[in-house]
């Protein structure tokens, strides 16, 4: 049986470079854009001398880059190894898969790690896919002869191939990447492949028809995304666009990066699923709010041009001047900090007056439509203070 999982993009609408130290916070939107993955057995049935296997079978298929991948899966170790062209690896889902066979092992009794071992023996099938959204589609947009518009976006098929930026820098050729348009297509893809895993391997019950809330599952599905993705990029983020792809919409304080110092573990020869059982009693201490953009608003994107930003190499400028002028940096951290509650808070009126008084909501929404756009928020709170004082009994 084949199991399908998604997760949403995201959008940091307030808290950039903030958000990567506690207290913090920022808030955080998931997209309409979706990353998929289907998990199901590589082979319908086991074969007669799978039981003395070591290794089972794992393949990964990119259809929208024309990729597979294969490796080998050791049931003792955990220890997956690619067996394909190096050109065709995912660092993410290669750390998504054992991460989440152990977190099976660490919470499973023996039974049930018995039936994990006969189903791992069948192989694992994992195919991705992410919606258009994710990727930039200019280059096959400009080819057809079509205008840069959202519908010419919006006439390219589902999981269209993706092209490659190969552009050259400084005059010499530069290694292909993918053309992304930056709604965090590698924290979906880690969310949803480490939940298809999960769901298929028994850990969690993710079914719309199941019965209980999912608060708990969610949390298991999110600390395996998180640890996945911090090893697959080589270091601990903030992790808010992994939340944002578990969560949803929410404010956001990061976890305390102590949290996956076991995860060093694994590198010095600790078995993985002890790594994973620590990192699982660990003490996440995140925190998620609940936050929605009002109703009838919508945050709409686009994509302003070729090229883009390397959130490392721009996380490294700010720290670096953080540095070099501690007073003032941390002046300016208060004050973005300040600015960024100021617009929250305004959100959470706008949504509050909205469930009270939905006429006098819509007034302030047909009101700020006519306003310049540099003048829509100065306006927005003076309409707000005013129409409030008229719900005052």
């Amino acid at each position: 049986m084949a199991v399908v999982a998604s997760a949403p993009g995201k959008v940091l609408m307030t808290g950039g470079y903030l958000i990567l130290e506690r207290p913090n916070a920022g808030v955080v939107l998931s997209t309409n854009a979706r990353f998929y993955a289907i998990v199901k057995p590589l082979y319908e049935e086991m074969k007669p001398d799978s039981w003395a296997w070591a290794w089972t079978d794992v393949r990964l298929t990119s259809p929208q880059l024309s990729r597979e991948s294969m490796y080998k899966l050791s049931l003792k170790n955990l220890m997956l190894q690619c067996v394909s062209s190096s050109e065709s690896r995912n660092p993410f889902v290669e750390q998504a898969v054992p991460y989440a066979i152990a977190a099976a092992h660490a919470l499973f009794d023996k039974d049930k790690k018995d039936a994990l071992h006969k189903l791992l023996l069948q192989g694992l099938d994992i195919t991705i896919l992410g919606c258009n959204d994710f990727y930039s589609y200019r280059n096959q947009i400009e080819a057809r002869g079509l205008p840069l518009t959202p519908e010419s976006l919006a006439a390219l098929p589902p999981f269209t191939s993706i092209t490659f930026n190969a552009e050259e820098e400084n005059g010499q050729n530069c290694k292909p990447e993918v053309a992304k348009t930056g709604l965090g297509s590698s924290a979906a893809m880690t969310a949803a492949v480490v939940a298809a895993l999960l769901h298929y391997l028994g850990v969690v019950d993710l079914s719309p028809l199941s019965k209980n809330e999912g608060s708990a599952d969610l949390d298991v599905v999110h600390i395996i995304a998180q640890t996945a993705h911090c090893i697959a990029q080589g270091k601990i983020g903030s992790g808010f666009d992994v939340s944002s792809a578990v969560y949803g919409s929410h404010r956001y304080v990061r976890f305390s990066p102590d949290v996956l110092s076991s995860a060093q573990d694994a590198l010095n020869g600790t078995p993985l699923q002890e790594v994973m059982a620590a990192i699982l009693k660990g003490k996440w201490d995140h925190e998620r709010t609940k936050f929605s953009l009002p109703p009838s608003m919508n945050l709409l994107l686009g994509e302003p041009g070729t090229g883009g930003s390397s959130t490392p190499s721009m996380v490294g400028a700010v720290k670096r001047w953080q540095k070099s002028d501690p007073a003032k940096a941390q002046e300016t951290w208060r004050k973005l900090s300040e600015a960024n509650s100021k617009l929250e808070i305004q959100f959470n009126i706008l949504s509050k007056l909205a469930e009270e008084n939905w006429n006098a909501y819509k007034c302030v929404l047909d009101i700020c439509s006519k306003q310049k756009s540099e003048k829509v928020f100065v306006g927005l709170v003076s309409v707000i203070s005013k129409k409030r004082a008229l719900l005052k009994p």
